[in-house]
């Protein structure tokens, strides 16, 4: 998929709801064993990209410096029509110091106000290091059911219309 066919479809509005929501991704990757993992993370984004931080020894963190190639869905459960936003891509990895301030950004998306300071104080002290993966989508498809569909289903649907 062309980067600008990959834009288009993240600068849509419903994509953009997603990725500025408190939904977390669901990142899927091969585990070190050879067996798919899949895992919520909080996310946040930088430009075009998404992002996420975690602990420097996590088997994430070795399984993607294995094999970068990560597949990334953000999706509504409780409206209908649902909503999903679907992402391919390779993840860079840097270690950095400290608690990087996306990270604090995405979880005060999740973290009760009254609890975040509290919460805040307790990840800086944990945390001397952590790893920022970083996704840049190669691939892209926004599912609104609406106006797009899984390819199957379309595919389905003109079958029928012709045979009718």
């Amino acid at each position: 998929m062309e980067r600008d066919e990959v834009a288009e479809v993240l600068a849509k509005p419903i994509s953009r709801q997603l990725l500025e929501s408190s939904i977390p991704a669901r990142l899927a990757y091969d585990g070190l064993d050879g067996d798919p993992r899949v895992i919520p993370i909080g996310f946040w984004t930088d430009g075009g990209n998404l992002v996420m931080a975690t602990v420097p020894n996590s088997a994430k963190v070795a399984a993607l410096r294995r094999n970068p190639r990560v597949a990334i869905t953000i999706d509504t459960q409780d409206q209908w029509p649902p909503r999903v936003l679907l992402i391919r891509g390779a993840a860079r990895l840097d270690l950095v110091d400290g608690v990087p301030d996306g990270y604090l950004e995405a979880s005060r998306k999740v973290t009760p106000a009254e609890q975040f300071e509290t919460w805040e104080q307790g990840v800086r002290a944990l945390y001397e290091q952590m790893v920022v993966i970083t996704v840049e989508p190669d691939w892209a498809k926004l599912l609104d059911f609406e106006t797009t569909i899984p390819k199957a289903v379309e595919d389905l649907i003109l079958a029928r219309q012709a045979r009718s």
